[in-house]
């Protein structure tokens, strides 16, 4: 069903809202620009997207946005190869293809639609509009909002970003851990990230975390909460609470979290104890290796032999995959490091 609608696109009460993206990594103006101000996230992923080179003619850039309210998806539409060229209606009739295809595909039951390349692409409204109606004919159960060329919305009409979260002494050492942590190259997931906060509090940190025996080791609950409190603005793929999740951070992370701990030598002090600890142990195998040792010796084991038998009797996947050479390693990486101790 096409509904034609004028107005602020990014209020939009549907499923998706639909954004015209060039195949270069660029949001500098339009609605692009708009969508890259009320979504920073969005824009990180698609810039990223882009440079692999996975952003081109006929291929939509769909961002989940694991959001409760507002809009689940985000859908770049690749209206430009270049941000300097021109739009070519036989993108947009690729494009289409693989749009109804994601709208299909995603279940997704209300969408939102700029004038596809007839703004600052300069294609004639005339030429695009009958292309989009005859491709959604296909999904006549899904409603289409399909904005009219027009004024952009100004000022106070733009949708306005999330509110930045404060950064916290807490959560600016967070943060700083998860940049130590991925700079030998390997993915950051959120089961390295209870693994990082878990050492953090133990260092001394007050982080006020209560861990409890979970499947892949130490686990908190409201690590969580923090970390979608930062999604956005610091980090993303918070969103997401499955272990296994790729979380990223952003451009603005690091200076922010160096700009709260510049005053807090303490702080400093823990952050780098952890960095020393988790050199060598940097994967998501040897994160859940280090924090399962200690938790079993503060739970009673006392040498290594006990911590091995501890550990292999935390569950059958455990023994299957820390042999007793594994964890004699960490053991004795905690050790003598200090962490053991008392």
């Amino acid at each position: 069903m096409i509904e034609s609608t004028t107005g602020n696109l990014l209020q939009a009460d549907v499923d998706a809202l639909v954004n015209t993206v060039n195949c270069v990594g660029v949001m500098g103006k339009g609605i692009a620009l708009q969508f890259k101000q009320a979504f920073p996230a969005m824009f990180e992923d698609y810039r990223r997207a882009a440079r692999a080179g996975q952003v081109e003619p006929g291929r939509m850039h769909v961002f989940v946005t694991g959001a409760l309210v507002g809009p689940r998806f985000l859908i770049g539409f690749p209206t430009k190869r270049h941000w300097k060229a021109g739009s070519r209606l036989e993108d947009i009739d690729a494009g289409l293809l693989d749009l109804v295809a994601q709208v299909r595909d995603r279940g997704i039951r209300s969408i939102a639609i700029p004038p596809l390349g007839a703004g600052n692409g300069g294609l004639n409204w005339a030429d695009v509009r009958p292309r989009i109606v005859e491709a959604f004919q296909a999904l006549p159960d899904v409603r289409v909002l399909l904005f009219e060329p027009g004024a952009e919305p100004r000022g106070a009409e733009r949708r306005p970003p999330p509110a930045r979260e404060p950064l916290t002494v807490a959560r600016a050492l967070i943060l700083s851990l998860l940049d130590l942590y991925r700079r030998p190259r390997y993915a950051l997931t959120l089961l390295e990230v209870q693994k990082l906060a878990y050492f953090l509090q133990i260092a001394g940190e007050p982080l006020r975390l209560r861990f409890e025996a979970s499947h892949y080791g130490p686990y908190a609950h409201a690590i969580n909460h923090v970390l979608r409190r930062l999604e956005g603005h610091y980090l993303q793929g918070a969103t997401d609470v499955k272990p296994g999740t790729e979380i990223t951070l952003l451009g603005t992370a690091l200076p922010a979290a160096d700009e709260v701990l510049t005053d807090q030598p303490q702080a400093r002090a823990r952050l780098a104890r952890v960095a020393d600890l988790i050199e060598g142990f940097e994967t998501p195998h040897g994160m859940e290796l280090l924090a399962t040792v200690h938790w079993v010796v503060a739970e009673g084991a006392r040498d290594v032999e006990q911590a091995i038998a501890a550990v292999h009797a935390w569950s059958d996947r455990k023994r299957r995959i820390f042999l007793p050479h594994h964890i004699q390693v960490a053991y004795g990486a905690l050790d003598e490091g200090g962490w053991l101790a008392g």
